[in-house]
Formats: C-alpha cells, structure tokens, sequence
C-alpha cells in the first residue's frame, strides 16, 4: 500500500490485562496521517504515549512504553496487528494501564480491524529500509538484521521442555498469512514459573483463557494447542509487534535465536543509534484515499 491508512471506523474492546489484572475499556479510532499509533489514558485526561522506540519503558514478559511516567503495557498483540494489517495511523484510547489480553493472541484484535476496513489517505507512506547489518547478542542469544528489498525475518527457540524442544520459523509479512498462521497464535508460560511471577507482581490476569500453559509434561489447556508449533508463531507475532517501534513499515531480513522482548528492543535502539544504518523513503503518487474493506 503506498499510501497511508487509518480506521475506518472506531472499534471497542474489554478486557482485563495480563499482568495487572485490572478491568480495561479501549477504543481504536481514526487519526489523521502522519499520526502514527498513538495511545490516549482516558482516565489521565487524555494523556498521550506514541508507539516509539523513545518510549520503550520495560521489556520483562511484556513491551511496556512510558512518557513522563505515564505506562502502557503489554502493547505487542495489538501493536501487531495493526502493523500487518497495515494501520499506519490510529488514536488508541484506553482507560487503564495496560492492554487487554483477550485471548492471549492477536486474531481478537485483527478480525474486527478487518470488518470495520482501512481507509486509505490522501499521503505517502514512508518506509523504513535496512541499511547495513545490525547485530546483537545476549548470552546464547542473538538477532541481527539485513538488508532486503521486503519484510521477511527467521526466528528459532529452544526450551528444555518434551512438547517445545527447537522450533523454527521462516516469514514474509502478508495479510493473508498472518492473519490464518501467526496472529490466532497465543503467550505462553510454564506453571513452576507461576508463583514467583506472581510474587513479582506479574500475571495477576493470567488464565487458561488467555495463555498456553505448560506442566512439566503435558498442556494444561482442555482444547490443546491451536497449532503444534504455537510457541514460534506466537513468537513472530511478539515480534511483529515490537519492531513496528521502529515506527514505519520495514524493509529488512532479520534473524533471531532464542529472542524475547528485550532482544527485539535492543535491535530496534541499535538501527535507530546510527542513521547510516537505516534510510526512510517515500513511496511516490500514492493513489487517491479510498476505503478498504
């Protein structure tokens, strides 16, 4: 799409947040171009945080973005969704602190985007292309990014875990295959791990309706797995979401081993440290604004 888009409609979702556990009322809308996704506290006057790597606060089990100590949490689902779809634009008004989780993936978030359809703008989009290698490591862990002439990135995990093992996944951004291999795809977490995250604060939202979780040898979930390999999926989606921080649609290969929220995070404040790094082009004569559906 060379130009760029918005809602075409407002749409409303409720919920609880994952790790705060607190009631959540939000509503995406419209915004004009060159607005980017910007969310509003409701409950702090409207107070605005922009999707931008400047405002990535916290990355521990989650993406949390912070301006002048006001808090979003747990952005990366909806964050998501809207990158694949192709949102360029829209106000995210929210009346707590963090998003809801829904169903632990990102299909409650695209499906009603899809139905209330884009509307095209009268502007050109921008996009941000890989210029030269950017690489990261972390311990066993690493991510590098390179140049490309489309969107494509191959993640891989390992988890010492019988129903996990090694994973891997290879994918190029396309509505169609999101929508039907990656965003239906949910968090996931490990029951020994449940008591301390709690202690910590963390995943006072949590259930078997918003994530997969795992015992030592078995699903803990009644309907199993959406797919057998939900745990990579899900770990593109994560992805997906974070790197749309960098703040335009990318043009970059990237490569990821054993990544989380904050390996992604770092990759994003590598490219954006040294502008030799990445470039930002306009797509030329963007058509006439249009509606989507």
């Amino acid at each position: 799409m060379p130009n760029q888009h918005t809602l075409n409609d407002e749409i409303a979702f409720s919920g609880i947040g994952l790790h705060s556990g607190c009631p959540v009322n939000m509503v995406l809308r419209p915004a004009p171009p060159g607005t980017g996704v910007v969310f509003r506290r409701t409950d702090l006057d409207n107070f605005p945080v922009e999707a931008a790597a400047a405002h990535i606060a916290n990355v521990s089990y989650a993406t949390t973005l912070m301006k002048r100590g006001v808090m979003i949490s747990t952005v990366e689902h909806l964050l998501s969704a809207l990158y694949a779809v192709g949102v360029d634009n829209a106000l995210v008004d929210i009346d707590n602190l963090e998003v809801p989780i829904l169903d632990g993936s990102a299909s409650p978030y695209v499906d009603p985007i899809l139905e209330a359809g884009l509307r095209s703008q009268d502007a050109p989009r921008q996009v941000l292309r890989i210029r030269q290698e950017v690489h990261h490591t972390l311990g066993d862990k690493t991510i590098t990014a390179r140049p490309s002439d489309d969107f494509r990135v191959s993640y891989g995990i390992h988890f010492e875990h019988p129903l996990i093992g090694r994973q891997e996944m290879t994918y190029q951004l396309a509505l169609d295959g999101f929508r039907r291999e990656v965003a239906p795809c949910r968090t996931f977490g490990f029951l020994k791990e449940i008591s301390a995250l709690k202690e910590n604060g963390l995943i006072k939202g949590g259930s078997l309706d918003n994530a997969v979780v795992l015992s030592d040898t078995a699903i803990l979930n009644p309907e199993g797995l959406r797919y057998p390999d939900e745990f990579i999926r899900h770990k593109v989606l994560d992805f997906l979401g974070d790197i749309s921080l960098l703040g335009h649609p990318v043009l970059g290969d990237f490569q990821v081993f054993k990544g989380g929220h904050g390996l992604h995070a770092a990759l994003v404040r590598h490219i954006l440290a040294d502008p030799a790094r990445y470039s930002l082009e306009t797509l030329e004569n963007p058509p006439a604004a249009s509606v989507v559906a």
